[in-house]
């Protein structure tokens, strides 16, 4: 005998009432695309459309999702700073000229890409064996990094050690660098800086200075891991031979010069437009002011400025002989000599005051 339920059904029964219900939710749950997949006008997306809006690529693997993109807009665009651009062609054209000097052999040097990178993945990412260059840029008073790959050490090595031409040049891995290689190399990296020196000569004078050589990346730490900087690369070809050079400069470097890099190029003149500079002088010569001529000066109480009336006399200390002050505004601007002419009271300016400097403080 069946014992009742609490529904006072039997127990038989009331199992099979659930899985019934059971079976219409499943058929319900197979019919029903899921909420994700379906638009406000009721089109049902694609796997793909799904996989996009959740930031996964077709492997299904994870692209760049929205705390990755945060991470990565602090990275400042080189293309903010266009005049980096004219001061790295220039560096092309310069060292051109000095390497073919050093080698004694026809060299040609190209510009592969300017980025923005972060200084710990650059150094994680740094081929090795290489040398790694620490210089110091001297009126700015920070550091940045130039890397020399194998390939261009072998071949700078053996071009001036006087290997033939149209043989490549012969690498021995798995060693350290001799004394011999790394003093030809720091012969090419000052080349290499006075160069950059030059190149940025015309938009603000600096100093390039080698300080160390090394060959270990942990040993090359010129800034914080998570701090962002210009990267530059650079394919210098010798014949047969062929190498790269990349310079990094943080921008924590470039600041100090960070306003002129924003100015926009235009042909030699960097940025200034004397066009519009002569107009500008132009029509602040025919501008009017108001000048003002301080015969005296002198402090009353407000109880005496109230009791003026019509008539008062106000007793000044400047004589007749002194010279009295000129001024546009606040600004004082020229010491005159009081006097008449054709019957009107004239001024004639006897010198010229000169601006006082603002304090650093303030």
């Amino acid at each position: 005998m069946n014992k009742p339920t609490d529904k006072g059904l039997p127990t038989d029964v009331a199992l099979a009432d659930d899985k019934d219900k059971l079976a219409e939710w499943n058929q319900l749950a197979d019919d029903t695309p899921p909420a994700e997949a379906v638009t406000e006008d009721g089109r049902i997306l694609d796997q793909k459309e799904i996989d996009s809006l959740l930031g996964f690529d077709d492997s299904g693997g994870s692209e760049k999702t929205g705390i990755m993109e945060l991470i990565n807009s602090a990275l400042v665009n080189y293309e903010r700073l266009p005049m980096l651009d004219v001061v790295f062609d220039r560096l092309v054209r310069l060292m051109s000229t000095s390497l073919r000097n050093l080698t004694s052999d026809n060299v040609e040097i190209s510009l592969d890409h300017i980025s923005s990178v972060r200084f710990g993945d650059y150094l994680n990412s740094i081929p090795l064996p290489a040398m790694l260059s620490i210089f110091k840029a001297e009126e700015w008073d920070d550091h940045g990094l130039m890397v020399v790959d194998s390939a261009l050490i072998y071949s700078i090595v053996d071009v001036l050690l006087g290997g033939r031409r149209g043989t490549s040049a012969l690498r021995v891995e798995g060693r350290p660098y001799t004394t011999i290689e790394t003093k030809l190399i720091e012969r090419m990296v000052h080349v290499v800086l006075n160069d950059l020196s030059s190149a940025f000569d015309p938009l603000s004078p600096v100093s390039f200075r080698l300080e160390r050589i090394e060959t270990n990346p942990r040993f090359a730490t010129i800034t914080q891991s998570n701090n962002a900087g210009v990267l530059v690369r650079l394919r210098i070809d010798m014949g047969d031979r062929s190498g790269r050079i990349e310079i990094l400069i943080p921008y924590a470097t470039l600041e100090p010069i960070r306003e002129l890099l924003l100015q926009m190029f235009m042909g030699e003149k960097f940025g200034r437009d004397t066009i519009w500079e002569t107009h500008l002088t132009r029509e602040l010569f025919q501008t009017d002011i108001q000048l003002s001529a301080i015969l005296g000066e002198t402090t009353v109480s407000l109880d005496d400025l109230v009791n003026w009336q019509v008539g008062s006399t106000v007793i000044l200390n400047t004589r007749p002989e002194d010279l009295i002050e000129m001024r546009v505004g606040d600004h004082s601007m020229f010491m005159a000599k009081v006097g008449q002419k054709q019957g009107q009271i004239a001024c004639s300016i006897e010198e010229y005051i000169e601006p006082e400097e603002k304090s650093e403080d303030m």
